[in-house]
């Protein structure tokens, strides 16, 4: 059940929010954990059992380790955790990659497992990682209580792509939380922009992408290739984003604080700036449970330039069982190492417009090797952005400009924080019309957006999420 879609909106939503709002303190966080039930499986029914065997699995881990914090035998239960957690994410992500790839390399004729992708398992399976490691560290207490342990693991909001929640962040609400109007009302809002982003902007615009992946690169012109790849990367980003903002305001109806997972990546003047505010969930777990055991930059720099590599091969494989996402970590990583190395000294020296160029070429390219799943479609693609397929500017190219070009301007203005600034400044003004337009926008937009959002929902033929690919 995806967020943008009749089902959740009018049937799932209204009943599930009736029901926990009726229902005592008592008994909403049972409501909460068998809603979050209905709402994997209605898409899931076979591996909601699979979700729940990860559930007790780390209770049980949590409970020992909790029993045998700072005693020898706490470090082999922490291991158990992590094998089993692991174990069962490379099984089902990797499995048919790695027959596959046995298969090429040795001549095999090794049987594939074939079976599809559990939704959100990557999500999932860091966030119960992250509380037995935490419990093991002394960092988190060990939730003694099964219902409320299962509530973080697979609470519906944050459950099938993020943000990635860690145990210790919501482990006081999971016991006693309050919801008001104000909190509501917030979360609603919240709920609706993140609607809109991905209704109104994100499928629209993966829609050029789609048209323009699906031609021949041979014959696509470079203005063509540089609008389809561009038409990319605002999907993905209003996408993810839109989503972590539909689940952040779904936590707040609940009385949940979830963390912010994106942070206006597009103006980065750096690719380490970058991915500081992209996908921030991921970054931080990648840094606090990989990154920082390895030694982090306090052993050399040599071995912070390992470090780096090994986090952004394992980033790259977490997004997906393909050579384009290990292809995709590495160039990242590369991009990263040689900022820590000069590049990041160099470019700030330079005007900040300059490295925000750069960065985008550098992110932009990152996206084909992410979207394209075979050298010679990005090899082809690389080439076409280059100008060396389709000549650089072609009738078709001023088509797509004419037909897409008030879209992308309404990207370009969603993915800059100027109409954030511009609602503070009224928020904050003196004169009265100022406060009276920041109230009339804080109701009029969210509501426009989601009258907007539905009719664009009931009206439409493409509707993916493209992280449920992960």
């Amino acid at each position: 059940m995806v967020f943008s879609s009749i089902v959740f909106l009018f049937r799932f939503l209204p009943l599930f929010f009736i029901l926990y709002y009726l229902a005592p303190e008592r008994v909403k966080n049972l409501i909460l954990f068998l809603g979050s039930l209905v709402f994997y499986a209605w898409g899931e029914p076979v591996y909601v059992l699979l979700m729940l065997f990860s559930t007790a699995a780390d209770y049980v881990h949590g409970r020992l380790l909790g029993r045998l914090r700072g005693k020898r035998g706490a470090r082999y239960v922490l291991l158990s955790s992590v094998v089993i957690n692991l174990g069962v994410l490379c099984f089902f992500k990797y499995a048919d990659f790695l027959m596959e790839t046995v298969n090429a390399l040795f001549g095999a004729d090794l049987p594939h497992p074939g079976l599809p992708l559990p939704i959100g398992i990557s999500f999932y399976t860091f966030q119960t990682m992250s509380y037995t490691i935490d419990v093991y560290r002394g960092q988190a207490k060990a939730q003694k209580n099964l219902l409320d342990f299962g509530v973080y693991v697979v609470m519906f909001p944050q459950l099938i792509a993020g943000p990635i929640v860690k145990y210790r962040d919501v482990e006081k609400s999971l016991h006693r939380r309050s919801v008001d109007l104000c909190s509501v009302s917030d979360g609603l809002k919240r709920f609706c922009l993140g609607l809109g982003k991905k209704v109104l902007l994100a499928n629209q615009l993966g829609a050029l992408w789609v048209l323009v992946s699906g031609m021949d690169a041979r014959n696509v012109s470079m203005l063509t290739a540089w609008l389809g790849i561009l038409a990319y990367a605002f999907q993905i980003y209003f996408d993810f984003s839109g989503y972590s903002d539909m689940a952040i305001g779904l936590g707040k109806m609940l009385g949940f604080r979830f963390p912010e997972n994106f942070d206006y990546p597009y103006i980065s003047a750096s690719v380490t700036e970058f991915w500081r505010r992209w996908h921030v969930s991921l970054g931080s777990w990648f840094r606090e449970y990989v990154y920082f055991p390895l030694g982090g930059n306090r052993k050399g720099l040599p071995r912070q330039l390992l470090n780096i590599l090994i986090v952004w091969v394992l980033t790259g494989i977490w997004h997906g069982a393909g050579w384009n996402f290990l292809l995709w970590g590495l160039w990242f990583a590369v991009a990263l190492m040689l900022e820590k190395l000069f590049l990041k000294k160099l470019l700030s020296w330079l005007p900040r417009g300059i490295g925000i160029c750069y960065t985008a070429l550098v992110v932009l390219v990152g996206w084909v090797l992410f979207a394209l799943d075979t050298p010679a479609g990005i090899w082809g693609y690389l080439r076409a952005m280059a100008g060396m397929a389709g000549g650089l500017v072609d009738r078709q190219a001023m088509y797509l400009g004419r037909q897409y070009g008030l879209l992308f301007l309404m990207a370009v203005a969603a993915s800059l924080p100027f109409v954030r600034s511009l609602a503070n400044r009224a928020r904050e003004s003196r004169t009265g019309f100022g406060i009276a337009a920041y109230h009339f926008g804080e109701k009029f937009i969210p509501a426009a957006i989601l009258l907007l959002s539905i009719a664009g929902i009931v009206d439409a033929t493409y509707n993916p999420f493209l992280y449920f690919r992960f």
